[in-house]
């Protein structure tokens, strides 16, 4: 009788083991969610998630200029400490090996046009308001973006939905990662 108590015991042990491992595991090509940090450890510990896959440059973009939230505006700051809009755009996408001109003006000519409803996470986003000729900001998608406001602000969120945003809006970029300097 113990011996078939323990192999029915042994039996239940792989059937959950698999059953925890099917679980985990997408179906066949289904799209992986992204997971909100990614290592690429190829030597992972026993029930430790598996490597996933290394984050794209509009993701690397997001997560640097959300990792900036509440730094201050500073007119020519483009490092931890004070960002104007186009710094901050600069430093997130130097951190995701791209580069772009370091002003807005420039960064208006880099990379691709795309459409208002084409915006997705890691995009520039332009805009002109009343306190500025030109600004710019990167989508964290939706309507939402990231930016240095101006001075005596803080970069923060807002929405392309909401005013002064939505009347100002003028285009929106995607910068490709192509190995070679893009924009002017």
């Amino acid at each position: 009788m113990r011996v078939k108590s323990a192999s029915l015991a042994g039996l239940w042990a792989v059937v959950s083991s698999l059953t925890l491992v099917g679980c985990a595991m997408h179906p066949p090509n289904a799209p992986a969610t992204a997971a909100p940090a990614r290592t690429g450890s190829s030597n992972p510990s026993p029930g430790a998630p598996g490597p996933t896959a290394p984050l794209n440059a509009a993701e690397v973009m997001v997560q640097t200029a959300t990792a900036m939230l509440g730094q201050p505006y500073r007119f020519g700051g483009a490092e931890p400490g004070g960002f104007d809009c186009s710094g901050l755009v600069s430093f997130a996408a130097q951190s995701a090996g791209l580069r772009v001109p370091r002003t807005a003006k420039d960064q208006l000519q880099a990379g691709v046009r795309v459409g208002r409803h084409e915006v997705e996470p890691g995009d520039l986003v332009f805009m002109r308001l009343a306190h500025k000729d030109l600004h710019v900001g990167i989508s964290l998608g939706g309507q939402r973006f990231i930016h240095a406001p101006a001075r005596g602000g803080r970069v923060r969120i807002d929405s392309l939905a909401a005013m002064p945003y939505s009347a100002g809006f003028i285009s929106a970029r995607r910068i490709v990662a192509s190995g070679r300097a893009l924009g002017p």
